[in-house]
């Protein structure tokens, strides 16, 4: 009984100590930015009430195309992502061209800057002029995400994959199972709850980067606050516009935190994950 008041007592001590530190730290903070030369330009170029109040509608209108990318994109990132790691997880020389194709789609599209990979895509297909090829801007800024993003959810699921022991698959196979079906009922769904965490952060990176097909000329939330900054020449639309985006993506990041300490605990009381 004794240690559990040390333990309380020490747990508000230390919650006090943060909160203390926290709120000197903000405090100072902001005394030294308001006290800069420059802060009431600063406030009214950046942080302007009265575009921000223009900003808004145009800029959540703008959103509803990135949530659209992040979905149709994320949904064809995980599938082409899951095929690749298939690919380079095949065994036996039959599959060696598989393999080697998925070798260097992952090498080359992880190097591959994805803002290149951006303007190649929404300028260079275009150019080309092939029959029945779209054109849209945001279809192309789309497949460019899908080309760079996959190539990294590949290894994820690949890094999955190759964690389920050999024995899994022994034990499948004197069972009776074939290899495609091994793969499909024994090791998939083992890896697949694995890398869970990491596929989750991959996807709020690719939130985040959906705002990069506004280079081709789609206007998502960051084309809007673009063109209502460009009018006056303030810039408080692109504050309002990332300060959504990091609203967006707070949720997602701590769902993938959660998860991820949720399955930690799993793994150290010995239970399945």
């Amino acid at each position: 009984m004794e240690r559990e008041r040390h333990k309380r007592a020490r747990a508000r001590r230390a919650t006090g100590v943060a909160a203390l530190s926290t709120v000197v730290t903000a405090v100072i903070l902001y005394l030294v930015i308001t006290g800069s030369p420059g802060w009431q330009r600063t406030r009214e170029t950046f942080f302007s009430a009265k575009y921000a109040r223009i900003a808004l509608p145009d800029v959540l209108k703008g959103l509803l195309l990135n949530l659209e990318l992040l979905v149709i994109c994320g949904v064809c990132v995980l599938a082409l992502g899951l095929l690749i790691a298939i690919a380079r997880t095949l065994r036996g020389p039959v599959f060696f061209p598989l393999r080697a194709l998925a070798v260097a789609y992952t090498d080359f599209f992880r190097g591959l800057p994805l803002i290149i990979c951006l303007l190649i895509s929404v300028f260079g297909i275009p150019a080309l002029r092939l029959q029945g090829v779209t054109t849209n801007p945001v279809a192309l800024g789309g497949f460019a995400l899908v080309l760079t993003y996959s190539a990294y959810v590949a290894e994820v699921f690949r890094a999955g994959i190759e964690s389920v022991h050999p024995s899994q698959r022994a034990a499948a196979r004197s069972l009776g199972l074939s290899r495609a079906k091994t793969l499909r009922y024994v090791v998939l769904p083992q890896a697949i709850r694995r890398v869970v965490p990491p596929l989750l952060n991959d996807l709020v990176s690719l939130q985040k980067d959906t705002g990069l097909v506004s280079i081709g000329g789609a206007i998502d939330a960051v084309a809007a606050a673009q063109i209502i900054a460009g009018k006056d020449f303030n810039y408080t639309p692109y504050v309002i516009a990332g300060l959504i985006f990091v609203a967006v993506t707070i949720p997602m990041t701590r769902f993938t935190d959660w998860l991820t300490a949720r399955m930690d605990g799993r793994r150290a009381q010995g239970g399945t994950v």
